[in-house]
């Protein structure tokens, strides 16, 4: 018998860049244990830099949307990832089992606002792609060490 997916929400402010990033990594590298979402508290659409680093990476995100954390709210998750502060100061409350765990990544937009070039912006991205994609690679295991960690 296959073991059920874990549900993860990815959840940013504008859902437009760094959940987006995490999102497509955890289909692409952790599909067959995570059913990913992403989702914002204040979703602006989506990043073209943010599509353009991933897909630099063979991940996919163009068909993505930026969507509201209310628009999913029918969706049983297992654990929502916070991966900006001001998401996981202002996350909304989700019922039953729902973990939240917050791992802050830099926002690349912010970044990139003082670039002199286009490649010197595309960098933050790269970086913060790259950092992102080291931390799904960790998981769930690293959801389920965290876990397990706040139960003592």
């Amino acid at each position: 018998m296959t073991p059920k997916k874990l549900n993860i929400l990815f959840l940013c402010t504008g859902n437009s860049c760094r959940s987006q990033m995490a999102e497509g990594w955890a289909r692409k590298l952790k599909g067959h244990a995570l059913e990913a979402y992403s989702a914002g508290v204040e979703p602006h659409g989506m990043n073209a830099r943010a599509i353009k680093v991933m897909a630099e990476a063979g991940v996919d995100i163009s068909a993505h949307t930026s969507k509201h954390v209310n628009a999913l709210a029918h969706v049983p998750f297992d654990y929502v990832v916070t991966v900006c502060g001001h998401a996981h100061e202002t996350c909304p409350m989700f019922p039953g089992k729902t973990r939240v765990v917050h791992v802050g990544f830099d926002d690349p937009p912010e970044l990139a606002k003082t670039a002199a070039t286009e490649d010197e912006a595309l960098a933050h991205y790269r970086r913060v792609r790259d950092e992102i994609r080291a931390f799904i690679k960790t998981l769930p295991g690293a959801l389920q060490v965290s876990n397990a960690a706040a139960k003592h």
